[in-house]
């Protein structure tokens, strides 16, 4: 099983800044890590840069389900103000 390492902003807006989306995740996904490197959250959006870390399958569906959830997954491309 191949191991990968995604760097991600993750976007919340529609009132899903509210909502625990991560923690979701993680009760679905217990296998794939998760470190928050960086976040801002005001009143009408959430914004975070998060590594994930597991089976490349396993991180790809967490990724989906948090999409599903109505978060925005970018990945982060280039010089990254995130270290690591």
């Amino acid at each position: 099983m191949a191991k990968t390492t995604r760097k991600c902003w993750l976007t919340f807006e529609g009132g899903h800044q509210n909502e625990p989306c991560l923690w979701k995740m993680s009760t679905k996904y217990p296998d794939v890590v998760f470190d928050i490197r960086q976040a801002s959250v005001q009143k009408d959006i959430g914004v975070m840069a998060v590594l994930f870390d597991g089976e490349e399958s396993r991180v790809e569906a967490a990724l989906q389900y948090l999409v599903s959830l109505g978060v925005k997954v970018d990945p982060v491309v280039g010089g990254s103000l995130v270290a690591g």
